[in-house]
């Protein structure tokens, strides 16, 4: 599970996106791994498009699964939007809620711990050809380790889902993010506006998210106990034949 969030949740907040921009920052001092980590998002982004297909083309999960591949757990570069989150954090308390700013805080914690992991996978991925096949990034995901970290993100995503899912039954929260817009665009605070409204409509497309992250949790919780147990095809390749 996640860490409980004391009472000042931008304290929280503040502690989570100084560990995620330490991880740009050593990904800034060293291009080559910034580069290895930038590939493995893309192919886990196809990766992630295979496993959950199914619901990408679902009407009633479609929009919800978009916002979970860019901006929960795909491959996508958020170093701007937290460079421009951190800026601007003392604002924060003035224009949102606590309850919203600690979901926040649960996002941008799985975001720093992805990236902690995928960099941990990249470095492993060193010894692997360019165009790494699934048998090599599950060798690499095996030498990483973390087992008991890989548990706790799959846990964040269900803890963010969870939280947006019960923002969007609250009348009254909804009307207050509408009503934060232009402030929040004035204060700089615009990424994280964007990031909130997207998840709100989202998880209001889905009229109750609970088969939605259960089928992303025991997917992922599969995919991660195959590869622990030794399996190197757990999935089918998610790159294009003309790109292996």
């Amino acid at each position: 599970m996640s860490e409980s969030p004391p009472a000042d949740a931008v304290a929280v907040l503040m502690r989570q996106l100084a560990r995620v921009m330490r991880h740009h920052d050593a990904c800034a001092s060293d291009p080559a791994l910034a580069a290895k980590i930038a590939l493995l998002g893309k192919w886990q982004a196809l990766r992630l498009r295979g496993t959950y297909e199914d619901l990408e083309h679902s009407p009633r999960y479609a929009t919800a699964m978009r916002f979970f591949e860019e901006d929960l757990y795909g491959g996508a570069d958020f170093s701007q939007r937290d460079a421009d989150l951190a800026r601007v954090v003392p604002a924060i308390r003035k224009l949102m809620p606590d309850t919203v700013i600690r979901t926040v805080a649960l996002a941008v914690e799985l975001n720093a711990l992805s990236q902690e992991l995928d960099r941990a996978v990249a470095v492993e991925l060193e010894r692997a050809p360019p165009v790494f096949s699934v048998s090599d990034y599950c060798a690499a995901y095996r030498r990483a380790g973390r087992d008991e970290l890989r548990r706790t993100q799959i846990g964040l995503i269900g803890d963010v889902g969870a939280a947006l899912d019960h923002f969007v039954h609250k009348r009254v929260l909804r009307t207050a993010l509408s009503m934060m817009r232009k402030p929040a665009r004035m204060a700089g605070l615009s990424a994280l506006q964007d990031f909130l409204e997207r998840g709100f409509d989202a998880f209001a497309t889905m009229r109750g998210a609970a088969e939605f992250l259960s089928t992303i949790q025991s997917r992922e919780t599969a995919i991660h106990e195959a590869i622990a147990g030794g399996s190197n095809s757990p999935f089918p390749d998610p790159m294009p034949p003309e790109d292996r």
